[in-house]
């Protein structure tokens, strides 16, 4: 009798590792479900028709990744390039212009990848916007989607990060961007454009499977533990 209370905290033990090996089971199956949504979402939204801008710039959350047309005006003035960027293993900038269309909408262009100077302060060959009104076919992006963290800004303003910049200009941009893909400047077409995301679903479901087979390996052991006893 005096080793029940012992028994009943192995017991109390085993239950909560149980119970977390099923709660890290089901978040890592509802990441594989999520993950999926995302990944089918992308591929329906890729393989649609371009539309115009002013029809889906009222809910653009319904339209992300789907591609758009749009007409407009580049403000070279107001360029920022993104740091630690990679194209094929090669160190660069992702080069984002600001846009203005013929609805008075400004909004960021992501023109693609450049490849970083031969030094730190060496600043990497961009190619010039062209002037006057453009007409430009970008993959329509959110503005949660940009990537976070540090921004290098060359040489248009002088500031460092974007927000700084933003700050500085006093710029107030629509809450999406746009991966341009093609314009009606041949010059426009990126050299290399903004890569698509890896659609795959990941290791989700199989971390899923682990988890519950961990939780079987508590059971098992606790009951191997009682039987010695």
């Amino acid at each position: 009798m005096q080793r029940e209370p012992w028994a009943l905290l192995k017991s109390a033990v085993a239950l909560a590792l149980i119970v977390l090996c099923l709660w890290a089971a089901q978040w890592q199956y509802q990441r594989g479900v999520d993950r999926h949504a995302r990944n089918t979402l992308i591929k329906n939204h890729i393989s649609l028709a371009a539309q115009p801008l002013s029809t889906v710039a009222t809910s653009p959350a319904r339209y992300e990744w789907q591609s758009v047309t749009t007409s407009g005006e580049f403000d070279s003035k107001e360029q920022i390039l993104l740091r630690n960027r990679y194209s094929e293993g090669v160190y660069g900038f992702e080069v984002l212009t600001l846009f203005t269309s013929i609805e008075d909408k400004r909004f960021w262009v992501d023109r693609g990848w450049v490849k970083a100077g031969i030094t730190a302060t060496t600043v990497p060959e961009v190619r010039q916007t062209p002037s006057g009104v453009v007409e430009i076919t970008g993959r329509l992006r959110l503005d949660s989607s940009l990537p976070r963290g540090s921004f290098f800004a060359l040489p248009a303003s002088g500031a460092g990060l974007v927000a700084e910049l933003n700050a500085q200009s006093r710029l107030e941009t629509e809450d999406f961007y746009l991966d341009l893909l093609t314009g009606s400047d041949p010059s426009l077409t990126p050299d290399v454009a903004s890569q698509l995301p890896e659609l795959s679903d990941g290791p989700h479901m199989a971390y899923a499977l682990q988890w519950i087979f961990f939780a079987g390996l508590v059971i098992y052991g606790r009951i191997l533990i009682r039987r010695t006893r």
